[in-house]
């Protein structure tokens, strides 16, 4: 986004993300935090399944960026991680995740930590 973009919010409930063929692109930001992250992530992996669609047929989708910022106390409860941290480098540039910890005691793995803020 920048100054005087225009977003859409919406918070819990039912919701879901279902782009079709000829939309214009949309540039999402996921936030989630702990177990909130389910609804989420299937969310992602939507996108990542319309990118991966994309660059083999051209299905007619126009796709934006995916930025998911993901918090929780550790590393060990970030759910999906690996996932996340897969699809990052299936789709570079295109899905992007900043991983945020609050209470982080252990070393944080070293494929994790560029992407991790936090105490």
């Amino acid at each position: 986004c920048t100054l005087d973009s225009e977003v859409a919010l919406r918070v819990g409930g039912d919701f879901f993300f279902d782009p079709q063929p000829g939309d214009s692109p949309v540039d999402l930001v996921l936030i989630a935090g702990g177990v909130g992250i389910n609804p989420l992530f299937s969310i992602l992996l939507h996108i990542a399944d319309l990118h991966g669609y994309q660059e083999g047929k051209g299905n007619g989708h126009k796709l934006g960026t995916v930025k998911l910022y993901y918090s929780a106390k550790n590393t060990s409860e970030l759910l999906f991680k690996k996932n996340i941290l897969g699809l990052m480098n299936m789709f570079p540039g295109k899905i992007t995740c900043c991983f945020h910890v609050t209470q982080q005691r252990s070393q944080i793995c070293k494929e994790l930590q560029p992407h991790v803020t936090g105490k």
